[in-house]
């Protein structure tokens, strides 16, 4: 199998792993994989999973690339916050949370963090469209702030808090502090129900 037949099979999957490639072609040469991402025909996302670099012009495409990297995830703390223009600063790298440990994975998309949360807190995400048939999953913006004070706690005072300057126009148009609120008592965790409070106070929402 040369690469542009390969490449015609595979190319509207946009992702796809080793074992996709051996259940349609048992007898595929393993060697192709090193070989066309050293031609740079394809990118290695992580061992086993591969993508097109034509993809890398895609809007979002490296949000639904971290959904696909490492499962179950959702994009949050300051990837989301960016994502909803909550935060001033360019993100240059890509964060998400994720039930399995804390991990982080580089390739040509970029870098791709994951920071660890408890089963009982993958909530308040939804989907949104990229192109057809393909989605990514993103906190909420109540809850990409919620992850963001659960997995930062020195955020504890006013002053810290202040500093994580959230744009306070978009907050007051895409902001639910109720949302929020319900977030954290799911929680039962009074500590971050105090930051969360204190944000709400900070901010004047």
């Amino acid at each position: 199998m040369n690469f542009l037949q390969f490449k015609e099979k595979f190319f509207k999957l946009s992702i796809f792993t080793t074992d996709q490639v051996y259940a349609w072609y048992s007898n595929f040469d393993r060697n192709n994989f090193s070989r066309w991402v050293k031609k740079g025909l394809i990118i290695r996302l992580r061992q086993g999973l591969y993508t097109f670099p034509e993809y890398k012009t895609k809007p979002n495409f490296d949000f639904y690339a971290a959904n696909r990297i490492y499962r179950p995830s959702y994009i949050s703390i300051h990837s989301a916050l960016s994502f909803y223009g909550l935060i001033p600063e360019a993100v240059f790298q890509t964060t998400s949370v994720s039930t399995l440990k804390t991990a982080s994975f580089e390739n040509d998309f970029g870098t791709f963090v994951y920071k660890t949360i408890s089963a009982k807190l993958m909530y308040g995400y939804s989907s949104k469209k990229i192109a057809a048939e393909r989605y990514f999953l993103i906190a909420d913006p109540e809850k990409a702030i919620m992850d963001l004070l659960y997995l930062y706690p020195e955020y504890n005072s006013e002053d810290e808090i202040f500093e994580l300057r959230l744009d306070e126009d978009i907050l007051l148009e895409i902001f639910n502090k109720e949302l929020l609120t319900e977030y954290t008592e799911k929680t039962e965790n009074k500590s971050l129900l105090q930051r969360v409070q204190k944000l709400i106070t900070v901010y004047g929402l």
